[in-house]
C-alpha cells in the first residue's frame, strides 16, 4: 500500500498557493500546515523542576567527567588483589560507605565498602560480599578476586565535554535525571507555543437539557491535546454564529498568540463564517478542503504573525486533523523536526471496499501481531463519522491512501499508535 501520506513532510515556507476551489492532497495540506508557521526564537531560562516538556534552546554539554571518582559497583571488600598472594584471608580494616571522602586501604588488609563508596587508595578490585565470608575479624574470599573487579571508574560513563542533550529535544524524565545526575539545575528553553481555542456553534451550551443544545467537546479536548502537545493553551471559549461576532474575535486577539484553533463552522453552510471572519479581519486563508475523511473542511490561514487553522466541527475529524496538521504545527513552533504520521506498519485485520478520491483515517484497535511479529488491526467505527466512542477504544489512527478502493485481510496498512504521542489507551 502506498505509503506517501506517511513520509515527512517539508516545513519551507516555498509552498504554492491553492487554486481557488481545489482540494489538497494531505501530503500538499501537511506541507500548507507548516508553511504557515515560523519556530520561536525567544528561549527562557527554566528550572530542571520546570523542564520536563519543554525544548532544548542548544546542546547540553557535561562540565565534568562521570562518575566523579572511582567508586564501588557492590557491597563487598576493597582490596589489593597482590595481597592474597599466598593468602586465603585478609583483616578488615574498616569500612568506607558512600557519601565519604575517599581513604586508604592499610597494607595487607580489605575494608568493607557499600555501593557508590568511594575507592580507598591502594585498593584494585571490589569482591562482593556474596563470594565473602567474614568471621573473627577477617574476610575470606572464596573466589579469588582479580584487578578491576566491580569497580566504576572515573569517567567511564560519559567524558568531560560529552555532549549530553542535542539541541532540539523534548525534554522527557529520563533527560531531566541526566541534567540531575549533572549538576545541572537550569537550562535554557524555548518559550512554550501560545495557543488559543475556541468553538463556534448556536447549539453549544452547558446545559444539555435544553432542547437543540449539546455539550462541547471539540474545545476541551482541543485544550488537552494542545496541553499535551508542549503549548500554553488559553480557552477563548464559543462564539455564536455570527459573521460579525466573529470577526470582532479575531481582531481582538491581536499578536497574542502564535496558533490559534477554531472548531466548526469552516465549510460552505450558511453559518460557517470563520473564512469570512478571518479575511474580513485582516487575516489570509493560504488552504481550505483537504481530500480527507473525517475532516474535509481544515482552513489553514494567518491574522497577521499568528498562524489559524480552522477544523471542523465533527468530534472525530477534530482529534484526526489535530494529530495530522496541528501537532506538526506546535511542534515546529517550538524548533523541532514534526514527527511523522502513521508510520508504522501494520496488516488489516479486516475486509473493506470503500468509495476512493479521499484519504481515509480510522481509529483501530490492535487485535494481535502476525506471525512475522507486524501488527494486525481491527477497524473500529465502521459507518460512524463523529462519535468519539470507538476512537476511545482505539489504540491508534490507521490511513489508507485515497487510491484504494478496497482493503483485504492481510492487505498493509500505516498506523499511528496513541503510545507514540503520549497517549494511552
Amino acid at each position: 500500500m502506498d505509503s506517501t501520506l506517511m513520509s515527512d513532510v517539508c516545513g519551507c515556507d516555498s509552498v504554492p498557493p491553492v487554486p481557488s476551489g481545489e482540494i489538497m492532497s494531505v501530503s500538499d495540506a501537511m506541507a500548507r500546515a507548516l508553511s504557515q508557521i515560523s519556530p520561536i526564537a525567544e528561549t527562557q531560562s527554566v528550572s530542571i523542576g520546570d523542564a520536563c516538556g519543554r525544548v532544548t534552546q542548544r546542546a547540553v554539554f557535561a562540565i565534568n567527567a562521570l562518575p566523579l571518582f572511582d567508586n564501588s559497583a557492590m557491597d563487598g571488600f576493597a582490596l589489593c588483589c597482590a595481597d592474597l598472594d599466598g593468602r586465603e584471608s585478609l583483616p578488615i580494616a574498616g569500612t568506607v560507605s558512600a557519601g565519604e571522602r575517599p581513604g586508604t586501604l592499610p597494607e595487607g588488609a580489605a575494608m568493607r565498602i557499600y555501593t557508590g563508596a568511594p575507592l580507598p587508595k591502594g585498593a584494585d578490585a571490589v569482591a562482593m560480599v556474596e563470594r565473602c565470608h567474614e568471621a573473627e575479624g577477617k574476610v575470606c574470599f572464596t573466589h579469588r578476586p582479580v584487578p578491576g573487579d566491580n569497580i566504576r571508574r572515573k569517567g567511564s560513563d560519559q567524558a568531560q565535554g560529552q555532549m549530553l542533550i542535542p539541541s532540539q529535544t523534548r525534554l522527557g524524565p529520563r533527560h531531566i535525571g541526566l541534567l540531575a545526575a549533572n549538576g545541572i539545575d537550569r537550562i535554557g528553553a524555548v518559550r512554550r507555543p501560545r495557543v488559543a481555542v475556541f468553538s463556534t456553534g448556536d447549539e453549544l451550551g452547558p446545559d444539555v437539557k435544553t432542547p437543540g443544545k449539546i455539550p462541547d467537546a471539540n474545545r476541551p479536548m482541543l485544550l488537552a491535546l494542545a496541553h499535551q502537545a508542549g503549548a500554553d493553551v488559553t480557552d477563548l471559549g464559543i462564539l455564536p454564529d455570527d459573521l460579525e461576532a466573529t470577526k470582532v474575535a479575531f481582531e481582538g486577539i491581536g499578536d497574542r498568540f502564535d496558533l490559534i484553533l477554531t472548531s466548526g463552522a469552516v465549510s460552505m453552510g450558511g453559518k460557517d463564517h470563520i473564512r469570512d471572519a478571518l479575511v474580513a479581519a485582516g487575516g489570509h486563508v493560504a488552504g481550505w478542503r483537504v481530500a480527507m475523511k473525517p475532516g474535509k473542511p481544515v482552513l489553514f490561514g494567518t491574522l497577521g504573525r499568528t498562524a489559524c487553522t480552522g477544523l471542523p466541527g465533527n468530534p472525530l475529524a477534530v482529534y484526526v486533523n489535530f494529530q495530522l496538521f496541528v501537532a506538526p504545527q506546535i511542534s515546529r513552533l517550538m524548533g523541532m523536526k514534526p514527527a511523522p504520521f502513521a508510520n508504522v506498519p501494520a496488516r488489516a485485520g479486516f475486509d473493506w471496499v470503500r468509495k476512493p478520491g479521499r484519504a481515509e483515517i480510522f481509529p483501530a484497535r490492535l487485535a494481535t501481531y502476525n506471525q512475522a511479529g507486524v501488527p494486525v488491526l481491527e477497524r473500529l467505527g465502521r459507518g460512524v463519522s463523529a462519535t468519539l466512542l470507538p476512537l476511545a477504544e482505539a489504540d491508534g489512527l490507521a490511513i489508507v491512501p485515497a487510491d484504494i478502493e478496497r482493503v483485504r485481510y492481510g492487505d498493509g496498512l500505516h498506523w499511528h499508535p496513541f503510545c507514540r504521542s503520549g497517549e494511552m489507551r
